[in-house]
């Protein structure tokens, strides 16, 4: 059997290749990442030499583009673009590792596919609706976009 290439590994090679192209920025980011991968290893309460998941490594990526994106609003907001523009080249880095993000469109079948198999959802329960929906779609698809879609579908 051969041995499989996980994605915490593809990243760790990442920072040799950054290197070796000279790119500071994708060198910074993908440190950081590796460092959030020993971080999330450590709460988990494991080595932090030992590998995670692929699954848990794009747990940690999308809270990376989360965190990107929410810093991204703030700097602008203050009227700080170029700290803005610094965050929004680390979060197309990122982006990079996580699957195809679906479209409004496609998560909108979606909920009204599941909709029609729940039967009906009352507006009390949209949130744990929604936490059900994010579940299903684990890593494909924006929370708040998700909240977006069922708040309006329940409406």
């Amino acid at each position: 059997m051969g041995y499989t290439y996980s994605m915490h590994q593809k990243i760790k090679d990442q920072v040799k290749e950054a290197m070796l192209a000279k790119d500071t920025v994708r060198l910074n980011t993908v440190r950081g990442l590796l460092a959030a991968f020993t971080n999330e290893l450590v709460a988990k309460k494991r080595k932090p030499n030992e590998e995670l998941s692929d699954e848990e490594v794009l747990d940690v990526i999308a809270r990376g583009v989360k965190q990107r994106k929410d810093s991204i609003e703030q700097f602008r907001a203050g009227g700080r673009s170029n700290l803005a523009e610094s965050e929004e080249i680390e979060l197309k880095i990122l982006e990079i590792y996580l699957p195809q993000q679906m479209t409004r469109e496609e998560i909108e079948n979606f909920v009204k596919s599941k909709l029609i198999e729940t039967d009906s959802v009352d507006k009390s329960k949209a949130g744990m609706f929604t936490g059900t929906i994010m579940k299903d779609l684990k890593g494909r698809a924006d929370g708040a976009l998700v909240k977006q879609v069922v708040d309006s579908l329940l409406a």
